[in-house]
């Protein structure tokens, strides 16, 4: 007899939420180092364009993740972890364009 094909409670794309999340909220606020001169400069030249991008990404896959992952598929802290990696590089970021444009 085949394997059943039903599929199982982890093998749903709700899974990969927090760790997406995660990767976008640590390149947003590697972007936000960069741009404040703690990291090398080249870095900014690569990164600056896409950090408010994968910020604002990071904070909606990661509410995403947070509620999939009290619904029991995927891990809570990563989806929280992301969210708040994000959401430091979103606000970092406007914080900086706020202050250079005033």
């Amino acid at each position: 007899m085949p394997a059943p094909t039903m599929a199982h409670r982890t093998d749903t794309p709700a899974v990969a939420l927090g760790p997406t999340a995660v990767v976008l909220g640590v390149f947003s606020v590697v972007g936000v180092l960069a741009i404040v001169g703690l990291l090398p400069s080249l870095l900014l030249a690569f990164t600056l364009p896409l950090v408010p991008i994968a910020g604002g990404i990071a904070v909606v896959l990661g509410a995403m993740g947070i509620h999939h992952a009290r619904r029991g598929a995927g891990r809570l802290w990563v989806a929280i972890a992301g969210t708040v990696l994000g959401g430091l590089g979103f606000v970092g970021v406007v914080a900086l364009l706020f202050m250079v444009s005033v």
